[in-house]
């Protein structure tokens, strides 16, 4: 199989959230078949859902990779539960760390597991910041071009901690 870019949400808000980020970078790079070509500063954001809950530290990865789709997100939930991930059903509370599989090459899938490319890209600013960030150029098959999503946003609310060359 022929390498494809994927790009990696990661996120945190409990147990030292930018640490949980950087030391899940690190494992992402280490994940076989899989290299980390990119990767954002870090943002600080309030909380999606509940607002009764810290705010969340994130950033967007770039890998190549031989993986299939949901080989990779399997090596993703591996990661997620490493840090003490637990998928119990509830949707937007605190964790300890999320890996979302946001875009795979121009892969367009919707299985019980994995949508691609991810469904709230086009809403979100604590991914289209960072993402805008290490691909500004890159057109996501079905929603369109990361600098026009993220124009959309207007004023978010969200703040860069690490310089663009962390």
């Amino acid at each position: 199989m022929a390498a494809v870019t994927a790009y990696v949400g990661l996120g945190a808000n409990l147990q030292a959230p930018a640490s949980q980020v950087r030391r899940a970078l690190d494992e992402l790079a280490a994940v076989p078949k899989t290299r980390i070509t990119a990767r954002s500063p870090l943002y600080k954001s309030p909380p999606l859902g509940p607002q009764d809950q810290p705010d969340y530290v994130n950033a967007v990865a770039a890998v190549e990779t031989t993986l299939a789709p949901l080989e990779l997100l399997a090596a993703l939930r591996a990661i997620e539960t490493a840090h003490g991930r637990r998928r119990d059903g509830t949707r937007w509370g605190p964790r300890s760390l999320d890996l979302d599989l946001l875009i795979y090459g121009d892969v367009t899938m919707q299985t019980p597991e994995l949508t691609l490319p991810h469904p709230g890209v086009p809403e979100r600013a604590f991914v289209l910041y960072p993402l805008h960030d290490i691909a500004p150029a890159l057109v996501i098959p079905g929603l369109g071009a990361v600098s026009e999503l993220r124009a959309r946003l207007g004023d978010a609310r969200i703040e860069r901690l690490e310089p663009q060359d962390a």
